[in-house]
């Protein structure tokens, strides 16, 4: 292709002083304006606003430009604006290529005369490639109107309520036995003290009582295919061994059932339950679940009290586990977190001293339906008259996670509270710094410094026992002195780590993870409850550490994406994707096994791409050893020419219409 054939316009931004700071954007766009091809080139303040616009559309009309190039910010960030822009005054969109100047250039290069003669390449790149672009085309798919949520903490019951409001169906999936999550295990909530059970259990109830929200409980998912707007999920029901339509939630089986003393996981091994249970009394739906593993009857084949005294006949031993295969177009994530394992941390004693106890186990023993009804006692029974709180165990700590996990100072405020309220105990609190960063948590911070809590500025660093006391050591960096703190209970403020199973999960629905292993957004500012995957959104803590807040309004936040997604009622589909010359293709199955995207199968013996599945990531073409595969809007030509232009390989004047700079 002859590049002096087409008419190109090109637009360099300065985009404030982000670009124009290090780059010379005048002296780029004369130089663009030399460029084989080119008829107009122009500089401008910020090309991503109206006016900025109305110049290229203008100039398309005006001009008769057949090709587009902006030299501004990431395509990640404008390059749908531009092509828009360029659609509206009737240019295939694809016929515009953006040139990233910022990311690539002024933010990495601090020299102003090396950053102009950078940018200067990457705008010679973009003109050199877009002549051989090619007029593609989006595609439209329909949406199914249904949303899959899996997780059933106050992320994903705020989720279903929300989107089940907005008139549509919703799959509710969760794990356990019954909704609530961790806020379920809580006592009360920061800063206002609200009772968490009494604003939980609304949501709750209204969950299992909406007419859109289908609530599949001890369930897991399986198996996910399929894009957006069009998944298939396979969901595995499991066997509660009672019949959900006829059990009444009397707990009569519960009470007659003989064997009582099983470590509750609920309570995480501080209470005991019957083999056959609910998690907690408030538990949605409140049908119980028969331990199979500490059940006599399956283990011996004896017993059957509860099947004897159930007044409905609800128990069913013969219950098998259901395979549920579910259409939905979007997905919402809200698979939550798990607290640190302070089993890890030898040095604070937990798992081998008595009276060691990390919040979450504190917060159980706080919560009235608790294992010792809402009384805080020691192993022994007795009440504490000393108690330590000890800050930032597993986080901000390069051993084990580095980040802050957000609520551990304002849940241990919270808990030095309520070990005041319940006893007459002393109270120390062992901090780095405090961080009360929310509407409400300083005010409440000095509140609780009002209440008489000591104040130890000083990570603690170890937790002994010495004449049957336990001694919490730590720098008090105020004083500038070590201190030693003999104490009746420590309780260790847990940070928030990522689910054991996000791995899996990751895996699952094909979502990237960070660093620390939670969920990666799609953009941190921009795109906060979106995934790389379109149509999977994130909720709450399973995409990194937040408060009941943060994550109500996540929850609300990928709620609506979803909606929206449903409303409009339709997905475009991107038409970068890869296609297979069938002539070329030996059916090896090279670019099926390393396809990301699940988006190439085998068909007559050749590779055939689902357009609709395909991230147009160029792995398969990378893979493909018959060069049978190419990428649409990344073909070989243009990329050589890309390279080229890069290169300086293309440093002549057009012989063509005269340009147009300012």
């Amino acid at each position: 292709m002859n590049a002096t054939r087409e008419r190109i316009g090109v637009y360099v931004c300065h985009c404030g002083t982000n670009i124009a700071g290090t780059v010379d954007a005048e002296e780029v766009a004369h130089f663009a304006a030399d460029l084989p091809g080119v008829v107009v080139s122009r500089d401008f303040k910020y090309m991503c606003s109206d006016p900025g616009q109305d110049l290229i559309k203008q100039d398309i009309q005006e001009l008769g430009l057949t090709r587009v190039v902006v030299a501004s910010c990431s395509p990640l960030m404008h390059e749908r604006t531009f092509r828009n822009a360029c659609q509206e005054a009737g240019l295939n969109p694809f016929f515009f290529q953006m040139a990233n100047i910022r990311e690539h250039c002024s933010w990495t290069i601090k020299d102003r005369e090396q950053g102009t003669r950078k940018a200067k390449g990457i705008v010679a790149a973009a003109v050199r490639r877009v002549p051989y672009h090619e007029p593609l085309h989006v595609e439209r798919e329909p949406v199914t109107p249904v949303t899959l949520i899996v997780g059933g903490g106050i992320a994903g019951i705020e989720a279903a309520l929300q989107i089940a409001e907005a008139g549509k169906q919703v799959y509710l999936v969760e794990r356990e036995p019954s909704i609530g999550g961790h806020m379920a295990m809580l006592d009360k909530t920061f800063p206002t003290l609200d009772c968490a059970a009494c604003i939980l259990t609304p949501k709750m109830v209204s969950v299992g009582q909406h007419p859109n929200i289908t609530l599949l409980t001890y369930s897991e998912v399986e198996e996910v295919s399929g894009y957006v707007g069009n998944f298939r999920v396979k969901v595995r029901k499991k066997a509660r061994y009672v019949n959900e339509e006829t059990c009444t939630g009397c707990a009569l089986c519960m009470e007659k059932c003989p064997w009582k003393k099983i470590p509750s996981e609920f309570d995480l091994g501080l209470g005991v339950r019957p083999a056959i249970y609910v998690p907690f009394p408030q538990a949605v739906p409140r049908v119980p679940v028969i331990d199979t593993e500490r059940c006599v009857y399956f283990l011996r084949g004896k017993c059957k009290a509860c099947e004897k005294f159930c007044p409905r006949g609800a128990i069913d031993f013969e219950q098998q586990d259901q395979i549920l295969e579910l259409e939905v177009g979007a997905i919402i994530l809200a698979t939550g977190f798990q607290v640190f394992d302070p089993s890890r941390a030898s040095q604070y004693g937990y798992g081998r001293l008595d009276n060691v106890y990390t919040s979450l186990e504190a917060e159980r023993l706080c919560e009235a339906s608790g294992p010792t009804q809402g009384k805080i006692l020691l192993r022994d029974g007795r009440e504490p008259e000393s108690v330590a709180i000890l800050h930032c165990i597993g986080s901000r700590n390069k051993n084990y996670n580095e980040y802050c996990s957000r609520v551990c100072c304002m849940y241990s405020l919270k808990l030095a509270h309520l070990i005041q309220e319940k006893t007459e105990a002393r109270v120390y609190e062992f901090y780095i710094d405090m961080r009360a960063f929310g509407k409400g948590y300083e005010e409440f911070y000095e509140r609780i410094q009002r209440e008489g809590v000591i104040f130890i500025r000083g990570k603690g660093a170890e937790v002994t026992r010495e004449d049957g006391r336990l001694v919490v050591l730590a720098d008090d960096t105020a004083l500038g002195r070590s201190v030693r703190v003999p104490v009746d209970m420590v309780i260790l403020s847990v940070g928030l780590e990522p689910r054991r199973d996000a791995a899996e999960v990751g895996r699952l629905f094909n979502v990237s993870r960070t660093a620390d292993g939670f969920f990666l957004e799609a953009h941190p500012k921009l795109r906060p409850v979106d995934t790389n995957v379109d149509g999977v959104f994130l909720a709450g803590a399973c995409q990194g550490p937040k408060d009941i807040p943060d994550t109500v309004a996540q929850g609300a936040a990928a709620a609506m994406r979803a909606v929206a997604l449903m409303d409009k009622g339709w997905v475009e589909i991107e038409p970068s994707v890869a296609e297979v010359n069938t002539a070329l293709c030996s059916g090896c199955g090279d670019c099926i096994a390393i396809c990301p995207s699940q988006a190439i199968e085998q068909a007559d013996g050749h590779a055939d791409v689902n357009a609709t599945l395909c991230k147009g990531c160029g792995t398969c073409v990378a893979a493909c050893r018959p060069k049978a595969i190419t990428l649409k809007h990344f073909d070989d030509r243009q990329i050589v020419a890309e390279l080229d232009g890069l290169l300086g390989r293309l440093t002549y004047k057009a012989p063509v219409a005269t340009p147009v700079s300012e």
